[in-house]
């Protein structure tokens, strides 16, 4: 067993190597890689002294990192104490940490990650044809099993007027600012960004087309993400700015339309889904939510009727020329309600239940990473004259 007594080189990189294992908790990457450790000594007396560079003064995670170095240090054998003085970069170290992160120079106007060729990230916008048909539970749930099965999962809040998915998520953080990047707040391992974390309170968002157009791109390009496998985009009710936003910006995402079995509200659903045949979008699939109350005698009650996810299926395939499958029946159940009031989604509360057990499929159809063409040969041969 090592000691202090023990080469200096050889017990630098045992610490060195110990700190390594601690990751900043927003970035996910480790605080050495990143900079942010100016000094770790140790002293005769076993007391190893850290001085560590904070992203912002202030961090509101100041406490984690505080008690994972200290635990990652303190099993260093020899160490006796850990004693960690925490400073904060400099602008031009920030500077240099925001260029690190983008893989290069830091441009005037980041690019979305999401949209570049070689990206392999899932892009789902899920999408309704009119409020309160669960279309924001439906999206937390699936976010939540997403990253239960281990995949690195994101949402973007893009329901400006009717945001709620931080609270239906439990995020209650606010976001990091490092020089113009910001480090979306983290709930049950996903990434949350909303337009409610830069409101006071909660104030209405009263805001035209260009406006909500540039919070979405502000969301996609200068949030630092990191390696997603999948990204949710919330979308707001029906067919206005944002989807139009999200067909310019992300051309590449997949729609899912979620809607109740009502006629009603099948066939509104029905057009928020035939937009992607103006957008060149696919439609990955119809999720029918609400569709029946499980009663005591273990009967079904079709509160809403009954049929209207397989109609939009069939209708939107019949548009589009292409399947369109029904992906899943969510039962009602008050427990996805109180998930959502709770910040913990019916999936990770109550997995045993049936809402859970459906929205658990849905996800399992949907964890796919997408493969990039980069660097793959697609068989193409030059045309004879």
């Amino acid at each position: 067993m090592a000691d202090m007594s023990a080469p200096v080189s050889t017990v630098s990189d045992a610490i060195q190597a110990a700190l390594a294992t601690v990751n900043d908790p927003e970035i996910r990457r480790p605080i050495t890689e990143l900079g942010m450790v100016r000094s770790a000594v140790a002293g005769d007396d076993g007391v190893v002294r850290v001085e560590l560079l904070l992203t912002v003064a202030g961090c509101p995670l100041k406490d984690k990192l505080r008690t994972d170095i200290t635990a990652a240090v303190a099993a260093v054998p020899g160490v006796t104490g850990v004693e960690i003085e925490f400073g904060v970069m400099s602008p031009e170290q920030r500077q240099e940490l925001q260029s690190k992160l983008r893989g290069g120079g830091a441009t005037a106007e980041p690019v979305i990650p999401f949209a570049q060729p070689g990206s392999r990230t899932r892009v789902y916008a899920v999408a309704s044809g009119k409020g309160g048909v669960g279309k924001s539970s439906v999206t937390v749930n699936l976010a939540a099993a997403l990253a239960a099965r281990g995949l690195a999962v994101g949402v973007v809040d893009a329901d400006i007027y009717g945001h709620s998915v931080p609270r239906m998520l439990g995020a209650d953080g606010a976001p990091t600012r490092v020089e113009d990047m910001i480090m979306p707040p983290q709930s049950h391992g996903v990434k949350v960004i909303s337009i409610g974390m830069f409101t006071p309170g909660n104030a209405a968002v009263v805001w035209r087309g260009p406006m909500l157009h540039r919070a979405l791109q502000q969301f996609l390009a200068d949030v630092y993400w990191g390696d997603l496998d999948v990204l949710l985009l919330d979308l707001p009710p029906g067919t206005g700015d944002i989807a139009i936003s999200v067909a310019q910006l992300l051309p590449n995402a997949e729609i899912l339309v979620v809607t109740t079995p009502q006629a009603a509200a099948a066939e509104v659903a029905e057009r928020a889904g035939a937009i992607a045949l103006q957008t060149h979008q696919r439609v990955v699939g119809v999720i029918e939510n609400m569709s029946w109350l499980e009663l005591p005698d273990g009967s079904r009650m079709e509160v809403f009727g009954a049929g209207g996810g397989a109609a939009v299926a069939e209708s939107l395939t019949r548009t589009i020329g292409a399947q369109v499958p029904v992906l899943g029946q969510i039962p009602m159940d008050t427990r996805v309600r109180e998930g959502g009031d709770a910040g913990t989604p019916i999936v990770l509360a109550q997995p045993d239940a049936p809402a859970a057990k459906a929205l658990v499929q849905v996800a399992d159809r949907l964890a796919v990473r997408r493969e990039s063409l980069l660097g793959k040969p697609l068989g193409l041969k030059p045309a004879g004259r």
